[in-house]
């Protein structure tokens, strides 16, 4: 029904009994002790690495490439992709030019890497200081988080109390994904929010504008061409009432390669030989990629796209607000995280629909049969340990030297790499239960 949604065709979670009081100081507690290991162990560690090899921090901002391109591609005209320009951004980076013959010295090149229309996000910030844009752009991460995050249920069609909403940006904001990439200031925490807020028009059966935000959240395309793809191939099965989305899609895409193109002639052949450039100077690879050798990374990458556009295709007629909508999008976010290639930490903050539904369904775990079970109790297991030993290690920083806590930095880092893919195999396998209860079978998982 436009603009209505049901939300109360879904089960109630059994971990809503844990409590408000009980839930909000235990995510409070979580995001404390977080962000302190952050500072007092992560960070500390890196500094005093950097101070022991001699090496400059520099700015370390992942959006200052990308403000640099901004601001001299629309004042000064210049070309971002250009190995000159990459060597300036070297310099603010990482507070000098790196020089590949260096024993040693870092090959991350931080060169542009974006679609040239970034540019006309960033617009409003060209004639500031980097450093106000800086401060600026961290308040303005933190407030797209803290006001889109509590959408998440809604999109779920999860009805929750409000001690739940609090208690899930809690949480959010004090997790480790989050943290660096609030650190890194990653657009990827710019592009979150703009796909929750289209995918929650969607379900309120508002598509113009979703397709606008959905055209916007292109500037990091790894992240959302999978899904976009899907939503074609759901768009097509029922053309006459879903074009819309797919019409003010297509039109702002076309606004923003017009006008990148009209400040950058040819800018697309460009983007195109960066990101293939992009793997040679990083250590770009996928998820799988890391946790697999070759070919099973490429197997179970392809498999893994494959199961998802299968369950796609069967939900290809489903409304978008229906629970199989919902959860083909789950699953297509989920399964984006360990496919691309980029196995990044911030990225995983889309896994946090994938989490949310597995809590909401925590009840089903009863009809789930002894792998599901057990797969779910280590993605419990995976999920915690980053709180479990922040905890630990924040509390120790205050009693123990500094370079014996720092040591252990990497402990809550442990499990990042494993919990997208125990997720992923979750949420498919619940996917296909729903999908093809027939060839599931009864008490399957």
């Amino acid at each position: 029904m436009k603009g209505k949604m049901n939300m109360n065709n879904v089960p109630d979670s059994s971990f809503l009994q844990f409590g408000p009081w009980k839930l909000l100081l235990l995510s409070i507690l979580c995001a404390l002790c977080m962000w302190t290991y952050f500072y007092r162990v992560l960070i500390a560690h890196q500094v005093r690495d950097s101070t022991a090899r001699g090496t400059p921090r520099g700015n370390l901002s992942d959006l200052y490439p990308r403000w640099l391109g901004a601001r001299e591609l629309l004042l000064h005209g210049r070309d971002p992709y250009s190995p000159e320009f990459t060597r300036e951004i070297q310099a603010g980076y990482y507070g000098r030019p790196l020089d590949p013959d260096a024993p040693g010295e870092r090959n991350y090149q931080q060169g542009f890497y974006y679609p040239v229309y970034v540019a006309f996000c960033l617009a409003p910030t060209i004639h500031l200081s980097f450093e106000t844009v800086r401060k600026g752009f961290f308040w303005v991460l933190l407030g797209l988080t803290l006001t889109t995050v509590p959408l998440w249920p809604f999109v779920l069609r999860w009805s929750v109390p409000v001690w739940v909403y609090v208690s899930l940006v809690v949480f959010t904001i004090g997790s480790l994904p989050f943290i660096e990439g609030l650190m890194l200031q990653q657009i990827t925490l710019f592009v979150v929010p703009l796909l929750i807020v289209a995918l929650a028009l969607f379900a309120s059966g508002h598509p113009i504008p979703a397709g606008v935000l959905l055209a916007f959240a292109t500037i990091k395309p790894q992240l959302v061409w999978l899904l976009l793809f899907w939503l074609m191939l759901w768009t097509l099965a029922d053309w006459r009432r879903r074009y819309r989305w797919a019409a003010s899609f297509l039109f702002t895409m076309t606004i923003l390669c017009a006008a990148a193109e009209w400040y950058l002639p040819h800018w697309i052949p460009q983007f195109i030989q960066a990101m293939r450039e992009y793997p040679t100077y990083t250590d770009a690879v996928s998820t799988l990629d890391k946790l697999l050798a070759s070919p099973w990374a490429w197997i179970t990458r392809a498999l893994a796209v494959a199961a998802t556009l299968h369950v796609g295709w069967k939900n290809r007629m489903c409304a978008q607000d229906t629970v199989a909508f919902t959860l083909t999008v789950v699953l297509i976010l989920t399964v984006t995280i360990i496919v691309i290639p980029s196995y990044a930490l911030y990225n995983e903050v889309l896994l946090l629909p994938a989490l949310l539904m597995l809590v909401r369904d925590y009840k089903q775990r009863a009809t789930m049969n002894s792998m599901g079970r057990a797969l779910l109790a280590l993605a419990a297991i995976l999920l915690l340990w980053q709180w479990a030993t922040s905890i630990v290690l924040a509390g120790l920083s205050f009693v123990l030297p500094a370079p014996t806590v720092q040591a252990a930095w990497a402990v809550p880092l442990w499990t990042v790499l494993h919990l997208p893919v125990v997720v992923a195999a979750l949420v498919l396998i619940m996917s296909y239960r729903k999908t093809f209860p027939a060839a599931a079978g009864p008490g399957s998982s």
